[in-house]
């Protein structure tokens, strides 16, 4: 048996391996390979118990006697330190284990294939309008089926793609959890869906201007107002509004504006910059933006920063429109179905659909720039010519 004394620090580098008591409970164990650890040992209603505080040196000689200390003034009362270490490891794995936990790490972990890393919110709002309120603070081990149904029973019924896209959400996260050790049943996620059944709510598409109404209010916009000549080339151009928001002079070259990959819409990785032709009009367009350029954004706000990305919505809501500015993307389409012999390929090149699976889009790298040239050209000259 190893006498107690209490060491020095310099004493407890030279110790041999064994086990060496430093006095009043708390113990040192050496191994042969030099690593070494601290234990309190105590006996507590005629049983001796023994409990290990850390290994040594990251846990210094006066830290593990302040914790051996501790655990006496435990036992002093009748407790025992053992079970209460127990108990606060199981009250912070089941705090570690809460959904609300697991689902910020897991889009921690997700974020970085997300566009902009996530950063617009647009990917964790399901989880947080949805989910959070219902199942933050449940461990995920516990939650079932009816849970997931009682929480997304509303928006299953009126908005059905933001519940599909909350159920997607959660079978990440859970997958999450499982990768982390939870025990966690993943056909969970499609028994809700089941429970769910079919919803009744009826997907309604972004309201669009019909194509015969489109000159008109084309020619009503300003030449001086940002918003309204960001509403020109959108469009002219029938891109999305975050690519004109953020549309820059040294994204021109000629008549060729190249959108850059952060503001093409899918997935992070494949996503590709997007080549678009420019008609006349919207040169003429772009020379008027000219003017007012700050900062090198075309259509600035007074901030010298990009353009809100509600102004030119507000400006159709002000207008007293029901038609949004992403609906001039069907707009176009239409257009070019009913009024040009615009192939089906060449006509969602121009909305900027292409093939996004890696397989497949090794053999189709072509963006048909100059096959969409003379359609662009044409839809241009129908919005500044038909009144």
């Amino acid at each position: 048996m190893a006498k107690s004394k209490f060491y020095t620090v310099a004493q407890l580098r030279s110790l041999p391996s064994g086990k060496h008591c430093d006095g009043q409970g708390l113990w040192l164990f050496k191994r042969k390979d030099g690593g070494a650890q601290w234990s309190f040992r105590f006996s507590l209603y005629g049983r001796q118990r023994e409990m290990g505080l850390g290994a040594y040196p990251l846990l210094s000689l006066a830290d593990a006697r302040k914790a051996a200390e501790e655990m006496r003034r435990i036992v002093v009362n009748g407790d025992d330190p053992v079970k209460i270490k127990q108990r606060q490891r199981n009250l912070a794995s089941a705090e570690a284990g809460r959904f609300h936990i697991l689902a910020q790490a897991a889009f921690e972990a997700h974020r970085s294939t997300l566009k902009h890393d996530g950063a617009d919110g647009s990917w964790f709002s399901p989880i947080k309008n949805h989910l959070l309120p219902h199942l933050g603070m449940i461990p995920v081990v516990k939650i079932d089926q009816h849970d997931i149904k009682h929480a997304l029973s509303h928006v299953w019924e009126t908005s059905p793609v933001t519940a599909k896209k909350a159920l997607s959400r959660l079978k990440l996260i859970l997958t999450y959890a499982t990768a982390e050790g939870f025990d966690v049943n993943l056909s969970i996620v499609e028994q809700a869906r089941i429970l769910l059944g079919a919803p009744r709510h009826q997907v309604t598409h972004i309201a669009a201007l019909d194509w015969a109404d489109a000159p008109s209010f084309y020619q009503s916009l300003s030449d001086l107002v940002p918003v309204e000549l960001a509403l020109r080339m959108l469009m002219l151009t029938g891109v999305r509004s975050d690519a004109i928001n953020n549309m820059r002079l040294e994204q021109i070259e000629g008549d060729i504006w190249t959108v850059p990959s952060e503001h093409v819409k899918g997935r992070k990785g494949f996503c590709k910059p997007f080549r678009v032709p420019l008609s006349m009009e919207a040169l003429r367009v772009i020379e008027l933006a000219r003017a007012i350029e700050q900062g090198g954004y075309l259509y600035p706000n007074s901030r010298d920063g990009s353009l809100n990305k509600m102004a030119m919505r507000n400006l159709m809501v002000f207008r007293g429109l029901e038609a949004r500015p992403h609906g001039f993307r069907a707009t176009m389409r239409t257009w070019l179905s009913d009024r040009t012999e615009c192939s089906r390929e060449v006509a969602e090149a121009c909305l900027g659909h292409f093939v996004v699976n890696e397989v497949e889009d090794a053999y189709n790298r072509a963006d048909y720039l100059e096959r969409r040239r003379p359609y662009m050209s044409a839809w241009a000259d129908y919005l500044i010519v038909r009144m």
